[in-house]
């Protein structure tokens, strides 16, 4: 008897955990977030696009969209593309800052919750 109550308390607990591991990922909002994405390229070249998401995290939005990509860190997403244009830090100094509705953000773009009505700019810059 001690032992199947054990097992049993095993297994909830295994479940319990797969249930965690599963909410931790991505998060959708139950209505649809909206807001503006620009994007400053290393020439000076500039495009706005209007989102609409039920993503919850700004990384998650705009790689979904196919507007950005890169690769995962311990940080979270490095973003090396965004509109098609690359930089690579090491080769060019050049990389993508992230602004939040004109301010340089605190919070990288896997950290970013989607705030609808927010503009969010991603910049070329060059060190």
């Amino acid at each position: 008897m001690k032992r199947v109550l054990s097992l049993t308390v095993v297994c909830l607990l295994l479940l319990t955990s797969i249930f965690f591991v599963a909410s931790c990922g991505e998060k959708e909002s139950d209505t649809e977030l909206s807001f503006t994405f620009e994007v400053v390229h290393l020439d000076g070249t500039e495009k706005t696009f209007e989102v609409k998401t039920y993503k919850t995290i700004l990384a998650d939005a705009l790689t979904e969209k196919g507007y950005i990509s890169g690769y995962q860190s311990q940080y979270g997403l490095t973003v090396e593309t965004v509109d098609g244009e690359t930089l690579d830090w090491e080769e060019s100094g050049a990389y993508w800052a992230l602004y939040i509705n004109g301010e340089y953000a605190m919070t990288g773009v896997s950290s970013t919750n989607v705030e609808d009505g927010a503009t969010y700019t991603f910049k070329a810059e060059k060190m």
